[in-house]
């Protein structure tokens, strides 16, 4: 299974939307856990990585673009 690309400070879609309307999330804390931040309310979530890679649907805006 490919794994999907995400770093610390990313602004990510999920699959499933936060109750205050909105589905971007902002990556704060990466590790065995993902820590993100929702980009509307400021609620953050606590996630572990497996969970995480399953629920993201992709990279809204990258934290730095890829040095090529």
């Amino acid at each position: 299974m490919d794994r999907k690309k995400f770093q610390l400070g990313d602004v990510v879609e999920m699959k499933k939307g936060h109750p205050c309307g909105t589905n971007a999330w902002k990556v704060i804390r990466m590790g065995m856990d993902i820590r993100m931040k929702c980009t509307g309310c400021g609620h953050s979530v606590l996630l572990p990585r497996t969970r995480f890679e399953k629920r993201l649907r992709k990279v809204l805006i990258p934290a730095d673009p890829p040095v090529e």
